[in-house]
């Protein structure tokens, strides 16, 4: 190797010495280097949001010096992380927030967070210094020391990323997927290490069997107690009815249980509303309870009355058979499953009206044959009502 090349080799090394970027990082935080002689004695791996937390405890003056590293949903997007010294939620949170703003730089500030739609700027109740965040290689870094209450060793963390800063100012809205809902938890800063939030892997089950029982119950069976009165009773009467009451009656037991399972999760869950997916579901509810006491209120089939509640009990049924699978989307976009079950519920959707199509052709064909033809025995009479040039009807 010649003289040249040994210089040049020497001036990249010290080049890349200068610009390298303040933060390497990798999929586990004791990966992680900082710059500026920034070292911690622990760091947890985040169960959520690619995120990562390191710190340092100083139990004499109850400090504790912290990286919070994470990335941003967006790369002009933002990260946050606190502490809740109440509750294991989000709401009352007392948090550092970073963000690049519109001028390209990257600020740190403090928050409270007062509610999902109230965060306000402004001092902590805790002391909070040597404040700084950094950009570097898709990830954004909070640096802080924080002044905890005497005897603290463990608190409710809680942290976040979203994708978008309003004006370059101030953070926009967080998404709420299940990621960004479970990202919570307690940190013990003595023994070094987080723990999972339990309560919120309970709420995500929660979530899903709501999920489950609201798709059986509106989106599955209701749909198929329809097409049962509607083209069984051609075929198979009276058997229909007693099958599309049961039908019925159990698709609005599943419905209750998930109705149940949906207030309870809005207990779980203040500070979150779907707003449209609730307002749905109370007018699918009540619809679906006056549908159930209509199976008392059925006058026989010669009185006077049943005209009226069949035109009642076949509109509350269409409405409610619309208002659940309009919710079971809505539902399916809250809890983002995986593709191939929003695929599936399709394709049941598409199988069902296609039988829908060709049994609705069938049964016409039945009634119409069924129906008695016009007797039409009547000649076409001929000049002055003589039988002289009459045609008679056609017979068989």
């Amino acid at each position: 190797m010649g003289l040249y090349q040994s210089c040049c080799i020497v001036i990249l090394y010290f080049m890349f010495l200068i610009l390298k970027p303040e933060l390497s990082y990798s999929m586990s935080c004791t990966s992680q280097k900082f710059t500026k002689n920034r070292l911690y004695e622990h760091c947890n791996d985040l169960p959520h949001l690619n995120s990562y937390i390191h710190w340092n405890y100083n139990s004499k003056d109850f400090t504790l010096n912290l990286a919070f590293v994470a990335t941003p949903t967006k790369p002009d997007g933002w990260i946050a992380w606190g502490i809740n010294p109440n509750a294991t939620g989000m709401v009352g949170t007392q948090a550092l927030i970073a963000f690049k703003q519109s001028n390209g730089s990257i600020v740190a500030k403090t928050v409270k967070l007062n509610s999902y739609k109230s965060i306000v700027p402004g001092e902590l109740v805790y002391r909070v210094t040597n404040m700084e965040a950094m950009y570097s290689n898709g990830m954004m870094v909070i640096f802080a020391s924080v002044k905890l209450p005497e005897g603290m060793t463990e608190l409710n963390q809680v942290w976040q990323v979203g994708s978008s800063v309003l004006n370059g100012t101030f953070p926009g809205i967080h998404d709420f997927q299940t990621e960004n809902l479970n990202s919570k938890g307690k940190l013990d800063l003595m023994k070094g290490k987080s723990i999972s939030n339990g309560s919120e892997d309970s709420r995500l089950k929660n979530r899903n069997i709501h999920g489950i029982l609201n798709v059986v119950s509106w989106g599955i069976l209701f749909p198929i107690g329809i097409m049962i009165a509607r083209y069984l009773r051609t075929f198979a009467d009276p058997l229909w009815f007693y099958v599309h009451v049961a039908c019925q009656l159990s698709s609005y037991t599943i419905g209750v249980a998930g109705w149940a399972t949906g207030l309870k999760l809005g207990s779980q869950s203040k500070g979150i509303e779907y707003t449209s997916h609730r307002d749905f579901g109370i007018a699918l509810f009540s619809l679906a309870t006056l549908q159930v006491f209509a199976l008392f209120l059925r006058p026989k089939k010669d009185h006077k009355y049943r005209f009226y509640w069949n035109m009642y009990h076949h509109g509350v049924g269409y409405g409610v058979l619309v208002l659940g699978i309009i919710n079971v989307f809505k539902g399916l976009e809250i809890l983002q499953p995986q593709s191939k079950w929003k695929l599936a519920y399709i394709v049941f959707l598409s199988i069902l009206g296609g039988i829908a199509l060709i049994l609705e052709a069938i049964t016409w064909t039945i009634v119409l044959k069924k129906k008695p033809g016009k007797s039409n025995n009547k000649l076409y009479d001929g000049q002055n009502g003589s039988n002289i040039g009459r045609q008679q009807p056609l017979t068989s």
